[in-house]
């Protein structure tokens, strides 16, 4: 047998390997629920991956619904779209109900009135059987700065129907969300264009 032989057959063997221990978890993996999501970190991409889901779900049927905190005072490339696609009967809602960067705003009560407001409309779709997904964009900086009581929310999510997928977006994730979550993801940054001097692009940041 050649070196390039035993490096397909050993190739071969670890994939079969693989493959074995991947269906052994799948066949573990019986439960079906709604999940709730987390997305955090420095890193971007944190409302893209919710987006992301928010296709895939559209794609098999599913209503979604999203309310954007903090976001609103810019026009952006996601909102423009996600109104083309309700226009064209799609089952996505999408309310966007914050006044932009707290330190843009330099309103303490303001930033909590629209925060209530963002989180009164969650409410809403949390409770409303129709919607398969809600997404709560920007939710962590809003529990970071205690504009909504932490308690509350977690009260509310606690309370959530069983099949409801919930995902919740924002640096700092407060570790009590982080404990009930069932999937939470850390986006790390390691570049960024900032640091380079290059201004926000439009169909990346916006």
């Amino acid at each position: 047998m050649t070196t390039e032989d035993s490096e397909a057959l050993a190739h071969k063997e670890k994939m079969v390997r693989r493959d074995q221990a991947f269906e052994e978890r799948q066949a573990k993996a019986t439960r079906e629920k709604g999940l709730l999501i987390v997305h955090t970190g420095a890193g971007k991409g944190k409302t893209t991956a919710a987006l992301g889901m928010v296709f895939r779900a559209l794609g098999n049927g599913m209503k979604v619904g999203i309310v954007q905190f903090i976001k609103g005072a810019m026009e952006n490339g996601e909102s423009a779209f996600i109104e083309k696609l309700r226009l064209q009967g799609m089952p996505i809602e999408l309310y966007t109900l914050g006044d932009g960067y707290t330190w843009k705003t330099q309103n303490l009560q303001q930033d909590i009135a629209s925060a209530r407001r963002g989180w009164d409309k969650a409410v809403e779709l949390l409770r409303d059987p129709s919607f398969d997904m809600v997404v709560l964009d920007e939710m962590n900086i809003v529990l970071k700065y205690e504009y909504l009581p932490l308690d509350e929310v977690l009260a509310e999510l606690a309370a959530k129907r069983e099949m409801l997928h919930v995902i919740i977006t924002g640096r700092n994730a407060k570790a009590g969300l982080i404990e009930v979550a069932d999937l939470v993801t850390d986006m790390t940054q390691i570049k960024h264009p900032y640091r380079s001097g290059i201004k926000s692009q439009r169909g990346i940041e916006f």
